[in-house]
C-alpha cells in the first residue's frame, strides 16, 4: 500500500474504550465503507489489531509527508 492511501485520525474522546485508546494519539483508520454507513471507524488501536469505535471519537488528519513516512516506518 503506498503511503498516500494510508488515512489517520487523532483520538478526541475515549469513554468506555480507555484500555485501547489514548486521547490525542495519532491512529491509522482503515477503508471499511460499511463501518462509515453506521458512523464507525476502523481504527488500529493500541492492542496493534482494527477495531470500530465510534467515528466522533476521532478527527482525521490530513499529515506532512516527513510525518507520514515517518509514521508508515513505525506501522
Amino acid at each position: 500500500m503506498t503511503t498516500a492511501r494510508k488515512k489517520f485520525a487523532v483520538c478526541i474522546r475515549n469513554t468506555g474504550y480507555e484500555a485501547s485508546l489514548e486521547r490525542r494519539k495519532i491512529y491509522e483508520v482503515l477503508p471499511d465503507f460499511d463501518a462509515a454507513e453506521h458512523k464507525q471507524l476502523r481504527v488500529v488501536d493500541e492492542s496493534g489489531e482494527d477495531y470500530l469505535y465510534p467515528q466522533n471519537y476521532f478527527a482525521e488528519i490530513e499529515l506532512s509527508q516527513p510525518l507520514r513516512k515517518a509514521l508508515i516506518a513505525s506501522v
